[in-house]
Order: structure tokens, then sequence, then C-alpha cells
């Protein structure tokens, strides 16, 4: 118990000690196109329906400490003026210093028609931010004796135990389709926020930068049906990747998911396989399980299995759950013009 709480501590003060200085990271999620707002403000209304989801993540649950995440959307597609509008909550707990993250934001897009089947959807999202965060309780590696590991009452650390800190913040997207493939930029906290505990310092958030794209292969041979985006006889391949870089990380998903309606099965790869400035850095592996019902619903379940130096038998890896359900709200008119999105559904 001793060796795993000194592990614990040598992983997780240095993230909370960061937490005050110049660099802090975003959640991610294994399934980003299950949470889509939170991937690209460009893909509110994308499914051309009204869609309700809610996501959920325990990342290293093995650890006496651990980091959850939870995200809540709504979003509806306006067929009128070729909009998507979307409200979004998001939220992520870190145990050992009490420290949370939350956004409630909201999200517009425009599509555009480039050519038959083809689109080109530009979207914005503002959103208001809070962090918080409890000190009183956190260990130090000044106070741990190396001999006993019994712990002792002063760290030598100058911090007082509450924080709170709010903050407005601005994200853009663009994302192209067609009917077999998208491509998506997205950046977020482009002005780049001053996130500080502490007044007069400046600590700002860097800009995440995401790059996301793929191409759905047909395997039905012609015998899927569609009617209101409700699809049956389903059966296709698809194939993706997700490029993300916040300073000074830079991270790639590459992907497959089988949809053989309801049932969907999915592989990510998540890591850096080859870099010219820095080692190799495999994360890890995600496999997935997802039940796409005709009447909307989708559930989705993911695990990260740690392929790093950290371990999965020391991490845990990752849970991660998503539910949507998707629906056709108000008036349908244009319904018919659809832009058959092909993302993945998780």
């Amino acid at each position: 118990m001793r060796s795993r709480f000194k592990f614990a501590a040598l992983l997780f003060i240095p993230l909370y000690c960061a937490s005050l200085s110049l660099r802090a990271q975003d959640v991610q999620y294994s399934q980003f196109y299950a949470n889509p707002l939170y991937l690209n403000p460009a893909m509110a209304g994308s499914s051309e329906m009204t869609r309700v989801g809610v996501n959920y993540r325990n990342q290293w649950p093995s650890l006496d400490q651990s980091f959850t995440s939870y995200a809540a959307s709504i979003d509806h597609y306006l067929f009128n003026i070729n909009s998507g509008i979307g409200l979004v909550f998001n939220r992520s707990e870190q145990s050992m210093a009490n420290l949370s993250v939350t956004e409630i934001g909201a999200t517009y897009s425009y599509r555009a028609r480039l050519g038959f089947r083809s689109f080109l959807r530009v979207g914005g999202q503002v959103s208001y931010m809070d962090r918080d965060a409890y000190f009183g309780n956190l260990v130090f590696g000044s106070q741990i004796d190396d001999q006993t590991g019994s712990i002792g009452d002063f760290s030598g650390e100058n911090l007082g135990e509450d924080f709170n800190h709010q903050f407005v913040d601005y994200s853009f997207g663009m994302l192209f389709n067609n009917e077999n493939a998208w491509f998506g930029i997205s950046a977020h906290h482009i002005t780049q926020p001053n996130m500080s505990f502490v007044d007069g310092q400046i600590s700002e958030l860097p800009v995440k930068l995401s790059a996301h794209g793929g191409y759905k292969i047909d395997l039905s041979g012609g015998s899927e049906t569609n009617f209101m985006n409700k699809r049956t006889g389903t059966r296709d391949l698809t194939l993706a990747f997700n490029y993300k870089n916040q300073e000074p990380f830079s991270q790639l998903d590459l992907g497959a998911q089988i949809n053989l309606q309801p049932l969907v099965l999915g592989v990510w790869y998540r890591g850096i396989p080859v870099s010219e400035v820095t080692q190799s850095n495999h994360e890890s592996v995600i496999a997935l399980l997802g039940i796409s019902l005709g009447n909307g619903l989708d559930v989705g379940y993911s695990h990260d299995f740690t392929i790093s130096s950290l371990g999965n038998g020391n991490t845990g890896g990752a849970n991660e759950i998503s539910i949507r359900y998707s629906f056709m709200a108000g008036s349908a008119k244009g319904a018919g013009r659809k832009s058959s999105m092909p993302c993945f559904k998780y």
C-alpha cells in the first residue's frame, strides 16, 4: 500500500502543481464523436435532428486518486436557416486537490452547400468557465518521510486552501463532408484566457488545435434504407483519425469502427508512433462496443488499455460511457435535403 501511495503521489503532485503554472490540458474523451460539440463547434446540428447526449469518463480508476469527467449537450438543426444551435455542459474533477473545471457554453453553426451532397459547416462557441480547487488536503513530497512513509504536518508550501477563478472562453471550428468522407478543424481557447488562481499572475490556457477526419466504406451491397436519418440494414466500415495539439503536448488517435446495425465495434490507437523531436509516445489502445437502435438511441462503452510506461495494472486504464438520443422536433420542412454525415458514431 505504501509503494502504491508513493506512486500516486509522485504522479499527481506534479500535475496539481502544474495547475498553478503556465500549462494546462483539456480532458480528452475516447468516444469523442459521441461528444461532438466538445470536439468541434461546427458539429452543432450536424445530425440534422434534435440530439441529446451525456458522457462519463473515469480515468485511472486503480489509483488512490482519479480523474472523472462528465458532459451533457443538446443540439438542434434549423432547416429554414441552415443552422445548428446547441448548449453544452462539461465538468472534470481531479480528486487529490479537489480541482474541478466547469463549463457552460452556447454553440452555433451554419451549413453551406458546396455541391451535390457536399457541405461546409462553420461554427463557434462561447463558454463560461469556472475553476475551483481546495489544496487543504494536498500532500506534497516534502511531507513524506522516505524511510517510514509517514506524512508530516507542514509542507513548506505557501499556498492557501480555497481557490476559485472564472473566465469567458471562445472556440471555433469548420467541417467539410460529402456522403463518404469528412474533414474538420477546430480551435479551442482561441483568446488564451488567464486561468491563474493567484492574483497578479498570468497563467494562459493554451490553444487546443484539432484536425479530424475519416472515410466510410459501404458494406451493405445496396440493401441499406434510410428514412429521416433512421437507417436499417446498415453495414459499413469507417476509418478515422484525430490529431490534437495543446502546447507542449501532441496526440494522435487512429481508429476503425464497423457498424453492423444495431451493433457497433471499434478499436483506437492513441499515441505518436514516430516523432523526430521526442521518443515515441504510445499511450493506449481503446476497445469500444456500441448499440445503435432504430428508435434514435445510441449507447456506447469503451475501455482504454494503458500501453505507456505507467502500465495498465497500475492505472486500470479508463472507462467511458456515452448515451445519446436523436429525434425530429418541430417542423421537418426541408428534411429531404440531408447532408448524410458519414462521421463515426462514437
